[in-house]
Order: C-alpha cells, then sequence, then structure tokens
C-alpha cells in the first residue's frame, strides 16, 4: 500500500480494560521488517470461557485445526497470535509448531496446553520452526498489560493499514459489562463462518455454549456480511471469551431478556470491527453499504448482495464512478437466488432509478454520479417477490489492489 486508508481513523480508539484480560503485543523479530509489531499474547483470568467460529475453507491453517479441537472443551486461559506467516499448508510441521507454542505459553500462564489459543496470519507455506514463537514468549509475558489494545492489535495486522479497535457497554441486570475488541484484515476477505483474524474480549459471566450461540447470530450479521475481493483465508478466526469477574444475575440461555443488551453490544461491536476491515481494504478508496429487500428470505437477500458487492464490474465501476446500474442488475441475476426482472428497483444515494423492471423515464443521473464521487456509496436493490432483506458491505476494487497484491511476497 502506498499509504494509509482514507477512511483511517486519527488514532486507535480508547479502549477500556476489560477486567480478567491483559494482553501484550510487541516486534520479536518473527518479520523480516524491522520493529514491526508481529506477537501478541493475552492471558485470561481462571474461569473464562470460550467460543468460536472459523474458516470452512477445506484448507485450513494448523493452529484452525487446533482451536477447532479444543473448543468443546470451552474454557480458556490464554492467545497466542503471530502475524507475518500463516502456519497454513505446513502438514506435520506446523501441527508440531502449534503444539510447542501452547505449551510454551501454558507453562508461562500456568495451564494447560488445551487452554490455549492459536491464530496465525500471513504467508501459507512457509515453515516456522518448532522454537520461534516460544523462545519469544517469556519476554512478551513481562509486558502484560490490561491496556495495551493498540500493541496487540498491531501485533495481528498483515497488509492493514490501520489497526482495529472498538468497544462497547451493555447491562445484563443492574450490572455494566465491557465488551473490546480488536481486529485485522485488508486483503483474501470473504469470510465464511467467521473473520481474518478478530478476538473480542467481555467480562460477563456467560456459560460457553450460551456465548457460542451470541457469537454465531453476531458473525452472521456482521464478518459473514462483508466482503473485500471474495477470497476466503486458510486462517478466518473469530473469537468471543468471557472472563466472568462482572457480577450480574445467572444468564440461563442464549435468548433470556435480561441478555438482550449484551447480544446486542456484541454485535454493534463485530460490526464496527467488519466494517473497518472494508474501509482499510486493500486498494480501497469507497466505502459501499448494499441494503436488499424484497427478497425471498434473508439468506436470499444475503447471498444477492453478495454477489453484488463481490462482481469485479461493480466494484471497478464505483472505483471509477461511473453510474453503472446495469451492472448491479447483471449481478442480481447470477445470484442464484429467486429474482423477478419486471418486479426488481434499484437505487443509489437514495435516487431511484428503476421501478419494475424498467428505467424510470426522468431518471436524471447527475445526482446519482456526484454520490459516487464522495467516499461512502449506498446502493439499495428492492427484489420485489417476498419480505427477506440483509445488508452487506464492500469496497471498491482499484489498481492498488493488484499492485499490492503482485508484491505481497516481496
Amino acid at each position: 500500500m502506498t499509504g494509509a486508508s482514507p477512511f483511517a481513523p486519527a488514532r486507535f480508539p480508547d479502549l477500556e480494560p476489560v477486567a480478567g484480560v491483559r494482553l501484550a503485543g510487541a516486534a520479536t523479530g518473527l518479520k523480516k521488517a524491522k520493529g514491526v509489531h508481529d506477537l501478541m499474547l493475552a492471558e485470561f483470568a481462571p474461569g473464562t470461557t470460550a467460543a468460536g467460529v472459523y474458516t470452512r475453507s477445506l484448507c485450513p491453517s494448523a493452529p484452525v485445526e487446533w482451536c477447532r479441537q479444543i473448543l468443546p472443551g470451552g474454557k480458556a486461559r490464554g492467545l497466542v497470535v503471530n502475524s507475518g506467516n500463516a502456519n497454513a499448508f505446513t502438514g506435520t510441521k506446523g501441527d508440531r509448531t502449534v503444539g510447542a507454542t501452547a505449551k510454551a505459553a501454558a507453562e508461562i500462564l500456568g495451564a494447560k496446553p488445551r487452554d490455549i489459543f492459536i491464530a496465525s496470519t500471513g504467508v501459507i507455506g512457509n515453515i516456522l520452526p518448532d522454537d520461534a514463537i516460544p523462545q519469544r514468549l517469556p519476554a512478551l509475558a513481562k509486558s502484560l498489560s490490561a491496556s495495551a489494545w493498540n500493541d496487540a492489535a498491531r501485533a495481528i495486522m498483515t497488509t492493514d493499514t490501520f489497526a482495529k479497535g472498538a468497544s462497547r457497554t451493555a447491562r445484563i441486570g443492574d450490572a455494566q459489562v465491557t465488551i473490546a475488541g480488536i481486529a485485522k484484515g485488508s486483503g483474501m476477505i470473504a469470510p465464511d463462518m467467521a473473520t481474518m483474524l478478530s478476538f473480542v474480549f467481555t467480562d460477563a459471566k456467560i456459560p460457553a455454549d450460551i456465548l457460542q450461540a451470541v457469537l454465531k447470530r453476531g458473525a452472521d450479521r456482521s464478518f459473514n456480511a462483508i466482503t473485500v475481493d471474495s477470497d476466503t483465508s486458510t486462517s478466518d478466526t473469530l473469537m468471543l471469551f468471557a472472563t466472568g469477574q462482572a457480577k450480574h444475575p445467572k444468564v440461563a440461555a442464549a435468548g433470556d431478556r435480561i441478555l438482550s443488551d449484551f447480544r446486542r453490544a456484541v454485535e454493534e461491536v463485530l460490526v464496527d470491527l467488519a466494517t473497518q476491515v472494508v474501509k482499510d481494504g486493500e486498494g480501497a478508496s469507497k466505502f459501499i453499504t448494499i441494503d436488499v429487500t424484497g427478497a425471498a428470505s434473508a439468506r436470499a437477500a444475503r447471498r444477492i448482495g453478495l454477489s453484488i458487492a463481490n462482481s469485479p464490474l461493480v466494484k471497478t465501476a464505483i472505483a471509477g464512478e461511473d453510474a453503472n446500474w446495469g451492472r448491479i442488475v447483471m449481478a442480481v441475476g447470477k445470484a442464484g437466488e429467486k429474482a423477478d426482472r419486471d418486479r426488481l428497483s434499484i437505487s443509489m444515494g437514495g435516487v431511484q432509478i428503476t421501478k419494475d423492471g424498467q428505467l424510470l423515464p426522468d431518471y436524471d443521473e447527475a445526482p446519482v454520479a456526484k454520490h459516487l464521487k464522495g467516499r461512502e456509496v449506498n446502493i439499495a436493490v428492492d427484489i420485489g417477490i417476498g419480505h427477506g432483506r440483509a445488508r452487506v458491505w464492500t469496497c471498491d476494487l482499484t489498481h492498488e489492489y493488484i499492485a499490492i497484491n503482485a508484491d505481497y511476497r516481496s
């Protein structure tokens, strides 16, 4: 990337400490570039519960497979994340590296290896020596802090141009709880059950099965509704950890009314992080929101929305600020979901373009063209056959995307 995303914030957000969570992130030499953060460690209070969703890629990384194996235990004492090497397509050597890392972190944190979650991001296919991370953990552990959010977020970045964080508060009964999280992602973004890498933490006391239900619902409405380039990573990992340090009434089920504000806050954090990922899409100059209504079902609406969002023709037209609405018609038609040409309505920037399958006779392209010159673009499509609705987010496709990915390993 030749510079920061035009959507990059002036500074990393102020995230409140989450009781029971300490983090650290630093430049440890795992990456070739000197002084670049590349390793993160998090420590959780005893009794912390864990939930996670992971890539459905059939070529998952060794850390993803490890996390899937230990997640049914529902407990977590630590998290180790490295950037610069995905530890994917590395065979049994990759498995050994994960095992050695979990063992080393467990010894430092006074835990069991199966309570240590691992994630990696970076180049696929490069072997990471067994001791590469373990030998760096003791020094990193000395800097564990309740406020090291920025360092942790920077340590998990690859082609990102800015560190991503978000937080909210919620009430469970009369008690206030905190939810805070970080994410990384810029390219290879078309999540399928999760996101590139994102870790969210709360001091609420939530059983693991209920936490899993909350996370799955939130993921479907956030990270599973974004795309940058239609490519699903081998390493996609989204996790939610609950330390149980807050004092609030017992939560018995995911649908409990007492949990409604918590579910709202978790979803807001996830949407905030997910849209930051899109705004940092490789080479992105436009942030695009697509609303689909009138589809046969909510699932159909999301598939249609993602078909529009993933279309290179739609994305390049927006990059060129060309109000070529015909490409949206094309993308709806190829989505594989029920649609009726003669009921389709399209709007851009709040300006209706078509209705009942035809261009409006008094359509004026000038306000749409003006809208496309802005940083944020809104597209609305009504399929006209049902009540299904969905919102998805994407970015445009520019020459810079090609430049970044042509030189990624250099």
